[in-house]
C-alpha cells in the first residue's frame, strides 16, 4: 500500500537546522530542502519514498502557524487558546500533510504512519496527545490505531512491567488508549511477562508485541512479521485481501523477497570490510546517521561485514601528539591500517588538519578515500597545499582574512541568518566532458547528470580550479551553470572521490547510494565486479519511490 509518515517532536524550534549534532544528533535534509528531525531519514530508507519538510512537525511550527493567523485576524477576535485552536491546527496539519504523494506513483497515500516523540506525562507533548486522541474520533472506527511503545528493562534477570503499566495508565488517562503495545527490550520477553503487560493493559495477549534487539535494525520488520503484527493490521483497519490490485501484491512480495535476502543473511558474511571514520562529532554516533547507514547498505550489497572504525579528527593532528600521545598514535594506527578513509560532513575548523592529514595518507597510499562536504573541500585544500604549492590555502569558513582562500563562501548565502540559509535540497550535478573514465560515473550507470542533496555554505573557489586541474585534480561534476564544483576525484588512484553534496540522504537499504557503495566496494576489493553488476542490470542512480496502490481510504 501507499504509505506515509510523519514525525511530531514537541520542541520549541521551528525546525532541526541549527540543533548541535552532538546533543540532538544528525540533521536530515529532504529534497525540498527541509532540515528535519532524523527519523525522517529512517521512514525514507525504510519506505522508499519522499518526504516534505512538513511530515515534520514541531512545537515552534504550530505555535509560528496560528500566531501568524491570529496577526491576520483568522480568528476573527477570538481569545486564541492551546483548545481549540493549536489542537484543531495540530489535526488539520496531519490530515493535509496525510494526503500529500510521497511515492513514484504520485498518488494519495493509504496510510499515514504518525510519530509522537517524546514522553508520556511531558507538558510539551500535552497539546498533541489531546490532538491526536481528537482526532482518533474524527477519523471514525477501523481508520485509527494506536501503538504505545514502551521499554521492559530486566533488572537482576526478571523483566520489569511497572514502567509499561503505569505509562500505560498515563496515556490512557489522557485518552489515547494503546491498541497494539510495542515493548523494547534486550531478549525476548517471557510469557507471563506478555501476559502480565497484557492482563494491567487491559488488551489482548496478541496486541503485545515485543520488539527486542536484533543483530542488526534491518532484521526488525522479519521480528515483527514473526509476531503477527500483518494480521493485526489488517484487522484493526479491516483490510481485506482483494482491496490491495495484484500488481501491488506482487510488487511488495518481490521487495520482501530482496529484503530479506539482504538482511536475515548478514550473519552469514564472515569477510569484513574496515572503515575508518575521520569526523569531529563522534562522541554522539547518531551525528552521523545517514552516514552509517549509507555504509550498512553499501556494506550488504557487497556482501560484507561493516566494521566502522570511529576516528577523532583532532587526535590525528600534532597538538595531540604532544599532549597524549597515546591518542594520536593509535588514532593513526586506525587510519593506516583501515581498508578505506571516510571524511564526512561538518562546521568550523576543528580538526580539519587531521582531516587533511587522512585524506593525504589516503592520497599518498592509494587507500580509497571519500570525501562529502567539508570531507571534499578538506581534500581540495590539502591538494592545492601539497601538489599546487599553495603552502598557506585554507578555507574562509577557518580564517577569513587569509590570502589564499581555496574555499570560500558562497556569495548568496546570508551570513547573519543561521536558519534555513545554507544551499539546500535537491539539485543537479552535470558530469563534464572527458569524464568518462570515472569511477564514480560509472556507478551511476554513466548519467550525464544526478539529482542529490545538498547542505552546505562553502564552496571551492572558481579562481583556484585552473591550478588545481592541472596539478591532476579533476573536477569531473559540476552545477547545471557549470560555476560550482560538485564532485572531485583522481583518475590514477583505486578510487579517491570528493562530492560537495551529501550522497548518504538518498540512500536506501535495496538501493544504495553510488559514492558510498563505489567507496565500500573499493575497500572491499570488488569495485569493477560491482559496477559490472549495476550496469548489467539497468539499476538507476539512487531513485525515492517504489510503492504504489489505489486509494483506499486514508489510516493513521
Amino acid at each position: 500500500m501507499h504509505v506515509s509518515s510523519i514525525k511530531i517532536d514537541p520542541y520549541l524550534n521551528v525546525d532541526a537546522g541549527t540543533m548541535n549534532p552532538k546533543e540532538h544528533g544528525e540533521v536530515f535534509v529532504l529534497s525540498d530542502g527541509g532540515e528535519v528531525d532524523l527519523d525522517l531519514g529512517n521512514y525514507e530508507r525504510y519506505l522508499n519514498i519522499t518526504l516534505t519538510r512538513e511530515n515534520n512537525i514541531t512545537t515552534g511550527k504550530i505555535y509560528q502557524h496560528v500566531i501568524e493567523k491570529e496577526r491576520r485576524g483568522d480568528y476573527l477576535g477570538k481569545t486564541v487558546q492551546v483548545v481549540p485552536h493549536i489542537t484543531d491546527a495540530i489535526q488539520a496539519w496531519i490530515e493535509r500533510v496525510s494526503k500529500i504523494p510521497v511515492d513514484d506513483t504520485n498518488e494519495e497515500p493509504d496510510v499515514c504512519i504518525v510519530e509522537l516523540g517524546g514522553t508520556v506525562g511531558d507538558i510539551e507533548s500535552m497539546p498533541f496527545v489531546e490532538a491526536l486522541t481528537q482526532l482518533r474520533h474524527r477519523a471514525g472506527k477501523n481508520n485509527f490505531l494506536n501503538i504505545h511503545v514502551s521499554y521492559v528493562p530486566t533488572i537482576n534477570g526478571e523483566q520489569k512491567t511497572k514502567p509499561t503499566q503505569h505509562a500505560v495508565k498515563s496515556v490512557r488517562s489522557a485518552g489515547l488508549i494503546p491498541d497494539l503495545i510495542a515493548c523494547r527490550c534486550e531478549r525476548p520477553l517471557e510469557r507471563s511477562t506478555i501476559e502480565k503487560i497484557a492482563h494491567h493493559c487491559q488488551v489482548e495477549v496478541e496486541q503485545v508485541v515485543a520488539v527486542r534487539d536484533m543483530p542488526t535494525i534491518y532484521q526488525v520488520p522479519v521480528l515483527l512479521e514473526e509476531q503477527g503484527l500483518i494480521p493485526l493490521l489488517r484487522e484493526a483497519f479491516k483490510i481485506q485481501g482483494d482491496a490491495i490490485p495484484a500488481a501491488m501484491v506482487r510488487k511488495g512480495a518481490k521487495i520482501w523477497r530482496q529484503w530479506k535476502s539482504l538482511t536475515v543473511t548478514q550473519d552469514h558474511y564472515y569477510e569484513q570490510v574496515n572503515v575508518a571514520l575521520v569526523g569531529k562529532y563522534i562522541e554522539l554516533h547518531d551525528s552521523y546517521l545517514s552516514v552509517i547507514k549509507s555504509l550498512e547498505h553499501s556494506a550488504m550489497r557487497c556482501r560484507r561485514k561493516l566494521n566502522l572504525i570511529w576516528v577523532d579528527a583532532e587526535h590525528l593532528e600534532p597538538a595531540t601528539r604532544q599532549s597524549d600521545p597515546a591518542k594520536f598514535h593509535k588514532a593513526w594506527h586506525e587510519v593506516c591500517t583501515a581498508s578505506g578513509v571516510l571524511v564526512p560532513g561538518g562546521f568550523g575548523q576543528r580538526g580539519t588538519e587531521g582531516m587533511m592529514a587522512a585524506a593525504k595518507w589516503a592520497r599518498d597510499n592509494r587507500t580509497p578515500y571519500l570525501g562529502v562536504c567539508l570531507g571534499m573541500q578538506v581534500a581540495v585544500i590539502e591538494y592545492a597545499r601539497t601538489m599546487c604549492g599553495i603552502t598557506d590555502a585554507t578555507s574562509e569558513e577557518f580564517n577569513a582574512k587569509a590570502n589564499d582562500k581555496v574555499i570560500v563562501f558562497m556569495p548568496e548565502i546570508d551570513k547573519a541568518t543561521l536558519g534555513g540559509t545554507m544551499r539546500l535540497g535537491l539539485r543537479p550535478t552535470v558530469f563534464q566532458a572527458g569524464s568518462e573514465w570515472s569511477r564514480l560515473r560509472a556507478l551511476y550507470n554513466n548519467a550525464p547528470e544526478v539529482l542529490e542533496r545538498h547542505r552546505h555554505r562553502y564552496e571551492v573557489n572558481p579562481e583556484y580550479i585552473e591550478r588545481l586541474e592541472q596539478a591532476g585534480l579533476t573536477f569531473i561534476g559540476k552545477d547545471e551553470e557549470g560555476k560550482r564544483m560538485e564532485i572531485v576525484e583522481l583518475k590514477d588512484h583505486p578510487y579517491f572521490v570528493g562530492v560537495q553534496y551529501h550522497p548518504e540522504y538518498l540512500s536506501r537499504v535495496l538501493d544504495p547510494s553510488r559514492p558510498y557503495l563505489g567507496f565500500v566496494a573499493a575497500s572491499a576489493g570488488c569495485l569493477e565486479q560491482v559496477t559490472a553488476d549495476l550496469l548489467s542490470d539497468g539499476i538507476d542512480s539512487p531513485v525515492n519511490g517504489v510503492n504504489g496502490a489505489a486509494d483506499k481510504g486514508k489510516h493513521f
